[in-house]
């Protein structure tokens, strides 16, 4: 497994970095991770590790290179520098869209990915677990205390892939009620699995967050390993 600093074109002009992971062996799928508001930090980094070594080709972006680029720590100022710059929502989410797009277009050139795509998203990140296969083809969509995916329940019934939802019921961005309709939209859909996880915050995935829960960590990313290793044996022609 060997990670790099990359940077991709944008298709509407500049460059963005991003953290690229490769698997060795057999090509992989790819696993693209749309970080938190806090961005592509040391978390989000053993997270692609991780998965390189699993077998997948991994890369988490920088969402936020339009403006005020690069991760940030989580201290006070920290926190709020971060929470900053994720507005004006709606637009931000628009622009990732082309990036994640971009970055598709980025990874089918590399020969460790098998053509098979999952996208996975964090907090801020999560809207874009329902856009990637409902927009761009994405062949599986996961979230961990994704915020603000009610905005955008009208994607779930163009979304043809399987999609794996947590959140932790006691999470202040994502509370139960609005969880609920994500629930209530998606009753039917075979290929929708959402866990909730009693007494557990949001941002529980990331360790160096107080809000770190390890049962529900692993629990999740048990989950999404599932998933992923779905598309491992179907590869584009």
């Amino acid at each position: 497994m060997t990670g790099q600093d990359i940077r991709i074109a944008a298709s509407d002009g500049g460059e963005f970095d991003s953290y690229l992971t490769l698997p060795t062996g057999a090509p992989g799928p790819a696993v693209i991770i749309m970080s938190s508001v806090f961005g592509v930090d040391d978390d989000v980094r053993a997270d692609l590790d991780k998965l390189a070594a699993q077998g997948f080709v991994g890369v988490g972006p920088d969402l936020f290179w339009r403006g005020d680029k690069g991760p940030k720590p989580r201290t006070e100022e920290g926190d709020r520098q971060a929470k900053a710059r994720a507005w004006p929502r709606a637009p931000l989410i628009e622009a990732g869209i082309q990036d994640l797009s971009d970055i598709m277009d980025h990874l089918k050139a590399l020969p460790q990915c098998n053509g098979k795509f999952a996208v996975v998203g964090l907090c801020y990140g999560g809207p874009f677990a329902l856009l990637g296969p409902s927009r761009l083809g994405a062949d599986a969509g996961i979230s961990f205390h994704g915020s603000l995916m009610q905005n955008y329940i009208d994607e779930l019934p163009k979304v043809n892939a399987p999609l794996c939802l947590h959140w932790g019921d006691q999470d202040s961005i994502a509370p139960v009620d609005v969880i609920a309709q994500i629930q209530d939209a998606a009753r039917g859909m075979e290929d929708v699995d959402i866990t909730i996880y009693p007494d557990v915050l949001h941002g529980y995935t990331a360790p160096s967050s107080e809000a770190w829960d390890d049962y529900a960590a692993s629990s999740s990313w048990a989950a999404a390993l599932a998933v992923l290793d779905g598309l491992c044996d179907s590869v584009d022609a």
